[in-house]
């Protein structure tokens, strides 16, 4: 890359009429893309890029001291670079920056401060999702200095789950890519993760944890992020080997080996899973059918001309749907469908829905509201017992509404809070819920929750993949979803958020 692409030389410095109250520079130190802010009289100098995948922060949003990134709108801080909101985890990069006889010239890369050890204890985490690692991250990163244990009926470590049905599953993205950290870091951060462990009973009231050995575990406290489990075909043929879901690590892979070998694909069920499933399957070239019930996929989230336009880009893709219709029964190289047809099929993957594990919560008696019960602090009705991700039900501050959402975002932000709570800040959990869904080269991004509305607005086109849709309830926006509207997408989010009153994360 020349000079010139990478901006100006911050090293030498620029006049500071250059820069704004309010305003963002991109330029370089050496060989590294730094961006420079102006904001309340302050000049910061940070990396320029997201930690999370990449994202140029020139094209985010400054809010009040943080910058949010455009595509999956993590949030960091523009004092200390620190990631104050999901998804990025990692801090940017900072650079001493100096202001004198009207010149602004950026310096030494700063060392990363380091937490102040604060508090004891034991804290047990059930769960190794998004969640459950969100929380333990940020323990760590707060500075809390007692026992983390993380229980996991998985198999391997925390994972980034949304690149399970995306580029990993797709070919295009390298398997070291998806675990959120590497083996070292749970040692070098004293996080006792147990992998294919299973817990069957906590309680309360002794503050224990039982173990499917039978063992026991005392906590303090204890966050339930039990997430949710795929739903399973009630069809004949549904056990057999090349019929697949996709959840785990272990899942991701086991697609991807059998599409290796395989050259016709039947997806089951039009939900987001399914369709990036689809997605990623035909990036490798097979031939993919979609079978689902619904009229149009996505519409109960997406309203039908987002539904509309979704299903004409697989189309354009080469996906074969069959709507209005579902699988009777699953053979060894076909599925037959209710209408009398069949489909040839070498892998069969269903992506029909999941729901929250919900057992170990039922059996402890806290309270269950089509999830676990929590307040705004995400605390059950239990002492020193919190929930989050998929499970928690919580008091939506914007909507005004108890709402349960399964989506990554708001799992890893939910855990962030629950971990703060944890160590007595009382932070009530104000974050807007976000997540973004990839089809082809065309991302969807989703701000609030709307399970209902009365009217949708869209500005732009949907069928050009430029567009800002909102949904309305009684005249309020409940949510929005957009397509290649970064920034009036985080103008959106903040509005929300802002009412809601709620801060970074």
């Amino acid at each position: 890359m020349a000079d010139d692409d990478k901006g100006p030389d911050l090293a030498q410095g620029i006049p500071s009429g250059e820069l704004a109250e309010g305003a963002m520079l991109a330029g370089h130190v050496g060989d590294e893309a730094v961006l420079l802010v102006r904001r309340g009289g302050m000049v910061s100098a940070l990396a320029a890029h997201c930690t999370h995948y990449h994202g140029p922060l020139a094209d985010g949003l400054i809010v009040g001291d943080t910058i949010r990134c455009p595509w999956h709108h993590a949030c960091f801080s523009l004092r200390t670079g620190e990631a104050l909101a999901a998804p990025a985890l990692s801090p940017l990069d900072c650079y001493a920056v100096s202001e004198r006889d009207d010149r602004i010239v950026v310096g030494t890369k700063k060392e990363q401060p380091q937490p102040k050890t604060q508090g004891g204890g034991r804290i047990v985490i059930v769960g190794g999702g998004a969640a459950g690692f969100a929380a333990a991250e940020m323990l760590r990163r707060r500075g809390f200095g007692g026992d983390i244990t993380m229980l996991s009926h998985d198999s391997a470590a925390p994972v980034d789950r949304p690149n399970l049905s995306k580029d990993y599953l797709a070919g295009s993205a390298p398997e070291d890519w998806v675990p959120l950290r590497g083996d070292d870091w749970y040692a070098g951060n004293r996080v006792a993760l147990r992998l294919k462990t299973e817990v069957s009973a906590f309680d309360p009231n002794r503050k224990t944890v039982t173990l499917g050995d039978g063992t026991s575990l005392p906590y303090d406290k204890l966050l339930l992020a039990t997430g949710a489990e795929p739903v399973r075909l009630p069809v004949p043929g549904a056990d057999l080997p090349h019929v697949h879901v996709l959840r785990s690590f272990d899942d991701s892979r086991a697609i991807a080996a059998a599409a290796k070998g395989a050259k016709r694909a039947v997806v089951i069920g039009a939900s987001f899973i399914g369709l990036e499933v689809a997605a990623a399957l035909r990036v490798r070239e097979l031939d993919v059918h979609v079978v689902a019930p619904e009229t149009r996929p996505l519409e109960k989230v997406f309203g039908p001309e987002l539904g509309d336009f979704v299903r004409a880009l697989h189309e354009e893709h080469g996906v074969v749907f069959h709507l209005q219709d579902s699988v009777a029964a699953i053979a060894a190289k076909h599925v037959t469908l209710k209408s009398g047809g069949t489909l040839a099929a070498d892998l069969v993957v269903a992506g029909v829905g999941v729901r929250p594990r919900l057992a170990l919560a039922e059996k402890a008696g806290l309270a269950i509201d089509r999830g676990v019960s929590v307040d705004q602090y995400l605390q059950t009705s239990a002492p020193d017992v919190w929930a989050a991700g998929d499970i928690a039900r919580w008091p939506d501050a914007y909507t005004g509404a108890k709402i349960r959402v399964e989506h990554w975002v708001v799992a890893e932000r939910q855990g962030q809070t629950a971990e703060l709570n944890m160590l007595s800040e009382r932070t009530p959990h104000r974050a807007v819920p976000f997540f973004w869904s990839q089809h082809y080269d065309v991302p969807i991004n989703y701000v609030g929750h709307a399970e209902g509305w009365d009217a949708i607005e869209i500005d732009g086109d949907v069928k050009a993949r430029d567009c800002l849709v909102r949904y309305r309830k009684g005249g309020k926006v409940m949510a929005i979803a957009s397509i290649y509207r970064d920034k009036q997408c985080l103008e959106v989010a903040a509005e929300m958020e802002k009412q809601a009153g709620g801060g970074a994360s």
